[in-house]
């Protein structure tokens, strides 16, 4: 790569490509390309053609998508797929037909079955049924995923997916009904002390486990990822060519509960916790593996601790602005 190479990030004002935005200023290249979903909509399929025609982009990083909670991704089950799938299909193909070098693709660690091995490795893939309540969302990043690495088998691109697991950070959504968890947990404590009320309701038991990467270290992955990784590179990883997707994370577990009581340390917080257990709790057991990125030279820099510091930092910006 080049630094004046045209790198066109789909989603750039979101959680994820608003970090790797970041990171690829950081790292010194000066051609970055970006559309608002008001200047470019990615579900139409003409505008998406126009836009790929015009620019020319050297490398994509397709970092937008529609994303949200255990309850949005029940709930909004049309949404999710239909949206997802046209947003992929659009971006992946005009890739392939204006010869873009490198594409990234983000999908997510929800794609694999429920009852996973764990840590869930890249060959769990399709080996059992998934969560339901986000099937939706993680069948249409499973067509994406599998886009990518049919277009590498039957055209020669050079389409490279990225599993994250559970991703927090800077511009995260923090509206109760479709946040994920930390910014969800993070507004409700902080209201609650603000409020000074004697407890905080938390959704489900607090058992499930889960590993939770702060964006700015995904972001790093993703750069890395387009700077270093190739698909002939990951079609050769142990003779597997089915499954050339890598997992990107911490490879480190925490329940519920005790993440709500790392935050409730950050926010200084004086209160109790009340689970209300009849609401789900998803999966109980979800942590990714990540040996296979790491055996790319790839690892994981920022603590749980120092990220949920950083994002609360952030959030009292953006409420105190």
């Amino acid at each position: 790569m080049k630094l004046k190479s045209k790198i066109y990030i789909a989603g750039h004002n979101g959680l994820v490509g608003s970090a790797i935005y970041k990171k690829l200023q950081s790292s010194g290249y000066q051609n970055l390309i970006c559309r608002t979903h008001s200047e470019l909509d990615l579900t139409n399929q003409k505008d998406v053609e126009n836009f790929f025609k015009a620019e020319k982009p050297d490398y994509v990083i397709l970092a937008a998508a529609k994303v949200g909670g255990i309850e949005a991704n029940n709930v909004f089950r049309a949404d999710f797929i239909y949206q997802n799938l046209q947003i992929q299909n659009n971006v992946i193909h005009n890739s392939y037909l204006n010869n873009v070098k490198k594409l990234i693709f983000l999908g997510s660690t929800c794609i694999y079955p429920k009852l996973s091995p764990q840590p869930i490795t890249e060959d769990s893939l399709l080996t059992g049924p998934l969560e339901y309540t986000n099937e939706p969302y993680a069948i249409a990043k499973i067509a994406g995923m599998k886009m990518c690495e049919s277009y590498n088998l039957q055209y020669g691109t050079n389409f490279i997916s990225l599993m994250p697991t559970n991703l927090y950070g800077p511009n995260d959504n923090f509206d109760i009904k479709t946040s994920h968890v930390i910014p969800a947990l993070i507004k409700k404590i902080h209201e609650a002390k603000i409020g000074k009320a004697p407890d905080v309701e938390i959704w489900g038991t607090g058992k499930p486990i889960r590993d939770f990467l702060y964006s700015d270290d995904f972001a790093d992955a993703a750069v890395f990822a387009l700077e270093n990784i190739n698909f002939s590179e990951l079609a050769s990883y142990k003779d597997n060519v089915v499954n050339t997707h890598i997992n990107i994370g911490t490879g480190k577990g925490i329940s519920i509960k005790d993440l709500a009581l790392i935050i409730k340390k950050v926010v200084a917080y004086d209160g109790e916790f009340s689970f209300n257990t009849k609401k789900p709790d998803g999966t109980i057991l979800k942590v990714t593996a990540v040996s296979k990125i790491n055996s790319f030279g790839w690892h994981s820099k920022v603590s749980l601790n120092e990220g949920v510091r950083l994002l609360y930092h952030w959030y009292l910006k953006q409420i105190n602005a």
